[in-house]
């Protein structure tokens, strides 16, 4: 069992229709266990709209698009050991808008990004194709614990 997590959600879009905090935790959870985190963890999920979301990639990324998902993993000082591992933006109309496309229900893509990017916080990363296949298996193995098909299939 994986160290209690401590999750701050935040809504800067209309939750109707999107997903309770509480199963940003579960999937938080799934991540960090598949990962074999063993140390607390706290993070931060922010949902944003399209304008926010393209902001965000075009300040952080330099891209000029709204993206699924951005991780912003936590730069702590040499030295500080605090259980903080960073902040995700998941942008609410490119998730749904993946889902309808892909043919995917919208609570696994949900589930899916939110994993995506946790294990980005956690340090894993998709430049080379090795680091990819290494990744896409273990969000594959981590989704099937939830029962969510494999997102690459």
């Amino acid at each position: 069992m994986s160290a209690p997590v401590t999750l701050a959600v935040g809504y800067a879009v209309p939750r109707a229709g999107l997903p309770a905090p509480a199963s940003f935790r579960r999937w938080v959870e799934a991540a960090l266990r598949g990962a074999k985190r063993r140390k607390r963890a706290e993070l931060a999920i922010r949902i944003v709209d399209a304008r926010e979301g393209r902001a965000l990639n075009r300040d952080y990324r330099g891209k000029d698009y709204a993206t699924n998902v951005l991780s912003f993993p936590a730069e702590l000082p040499p030295g500080v050991d605090l259980p903080l591992i960073g902040d995700l933006a998941i942008c609410a109309p490119v998730v749904l808008r993946e889902a309808a496309e892909q043919g995917k229900l919208p609570r696994d893509h949900w589930a899916h990004l939110t994993i995506h990017g946790v294990l980005h916080l956690l340090g894993y990363d998709h430049i080379e194709e090795a680091e990819a296949e290494a990744m896409e298996a273990l969000e594959t193995r981590i989704l099937a614990g939830l029962g969510i098909a494999d997102p690459y299939a």
